[in-house]
C-alpha cells in the first residue's frame, strides 16, 4: 500500500489530475468530498487517458468512471486481489479500520510486489 492518499476535487480539470498524477508518479487519484474524509470517486489512469482520447473537457469528478472501492486495512492480499478482479479495478482506497477513514491506496502493483517478495 502507498501510505497517505492524493486527492482532487470533483471540480479540478484533468490538467490538475495530469499534474497529480506526474509528480508523484501514480496511476490514480482519488476525488474527495468537501470533508475531504470519504472519497467521492477514483479517476485512474485509463480514465484521464479516455478522457483525453476522446478530447473531453471534462472535470475529475466527470472523467471518473472507477468507482471507489475502499477496503479496510487489516483485510489480507489475497481478498484485496479478489474485491479488485471482482470488480475490474486497479485501485482500492485503504481506511482505517477503527475510524474508516481513508490511509492510503493499494494498486495492483502493489499486491504484485508483496506477492514477488513472498
Amino acid at each position: 500500500m502507498h501510505q497517505g492518499v492524493l486527492t482532487c476535487s470533483a471540480v479540478d480539470s484533468l490538467r490538475d489530475v495530469a499534474t497529480i498524477m506526474a509528480t508523484h508518479r501514480v496511476h490514480a487519484v482519488v476525488i474527495a468530498r468537501g470533508d475531504a474524509q470519504r472519497p467521492a470517486g477514483v479517476i485512474s489512469d485509463l480514465d484521464f487517458l479516455t478522457a483525453v482520447a476522446t478530447g473531453a473537457d471534462c472535470t475529475a469528478g466527470q472523467a471518473a468512471a472507477t468507482e471507489p472501492l475502499t477496503i479496510s486495512a487489516d483485510v489480507n492480499l489475497e481478498a484485496a486481489a479478489q474485491l479488485m478482479s471482482e470488480h475490474g479495478v486497479s485501485h482500492l482506497v485503504v481506511v482505517d479500520a477503527a475510524g474508516g477513514y481513508p490511509v492510503g491506496v493499494l494498486s495492483s502493483l502493489d499486491i504484485a510486489g508483496a506477492y514477488a517478495n513472498s
